[in-house]
């Protein structure tokens, strides 16, 4: 069983990723990765399309159960317990886990049915409690002022960069310890995109945040740790401002100069 947060005032959401490859059939899509993801921070992967970053990201909260063909060796580990042991309830998992994907998601539901979805499922009924977490998730991901007289209006109705903080407002109601996110940005407008990285910056101080970006500014710009990945291998991850800097590998130097990818 993974452990409860609720019973201990240490910090959570230390994710140790080792020796993880990952098949999908007969293609390998990551080979033998290892890496630690501290809390209290972002991680960024960068790679070129088809590079394992997804994958890898997917592998922390078990996104990828059920695809064709799929095999896995090695560990990843949450807070030193075993994500793919038996005795993990996936579903568990996936609420201290979080997931944002690329194109925003809400359901067709309104706005607070939206964010107040999971705490639903997990017999949350009274009504004042219900709009006490939609409050508090919608402040937490800068949507509140937008939307609090909104609450009872379709989420479809939200522009794309509401709908995106939504899908985290949806994800923060569930008090998770890791936040995934899959090129969040990529589908809107500076203007949006900006508010997104800003809502990034201040989430770090509470929540473990991994984003897998293809953009190399935003990573300079939101993460504190970068890790790179190229064919399935990670090959260098290291401070942020030094990776970018003074990489240690050439092929790293090379991806983020623009000499391919």
């Amino acid at each position: 069983m993974l452990p409860d947060p609720s019973r201990s005032a240490v910090q959570h959401g230390l994710v140790d990723v080792e020796q993880w490859s990952v098949w999908f059939g007969a293609t390998a899509a990551l080979s033998e990765v290892s890496l630690r993801i501290t809390p209290g921070g972002v991680t960024a992967l960068i790679g070129p399309s088809g590079c394992g970053k997804s994958t890898l990201l997917r592998s922390i909260n078990r996104m990828n159960d059920g695809a064709a063909g799929l095999r896995h060796a090695g560990h990843i580990r949450l807070d030193g317990a075993d994500i793919y042991a038996p005795s993990t309830d996936s579903s568990v998992l996936r609420q201290r886990v979080g997931m944002v994907f690329q194109r925003s998601n809400p359901f067709p539901k309104s706005v607070l049915d939206n964010v107040t979805y999971g705490a639903r499922l997990n017999g949350m009924t009274d009504r004042r409690e219900l709009e006490a977490l939609a409050e508090r998730s919608l402040r937490r991901a800068a949507l509140w002022d937008e939307v609090k007289d909104r609450l009872g209006q379709s989420a479809l109705r939200l522009s794309g960069g509401q709908q995106q903080r939504l899908c985290i407002a949806r994800a923060l109601a569930n008090d998770p310890d890791v936040l995934l996110l899959d090129e969040p940005a990529s589908a809107l407008d500076p203007v949006a995109t900006l508010r997104i990285e800003e809502l990034l910056y201040d989430l770090r101080r509470d929540v473990t945040i991994v984003i897998v970006t293809h953009n190399l500014q935003q990573a300079a710009r939101v993460s504190d740790r970068t890790a790179f990945l190229l064919a399935g291998r990670l090959i260098e991850c290291d401070d942020t401002a030094r990776l970018f800097t003074s990489p240690r590998e050439p092929r790293t130097e090379a991806y983020i100069t623009g000499r391919f990818g």
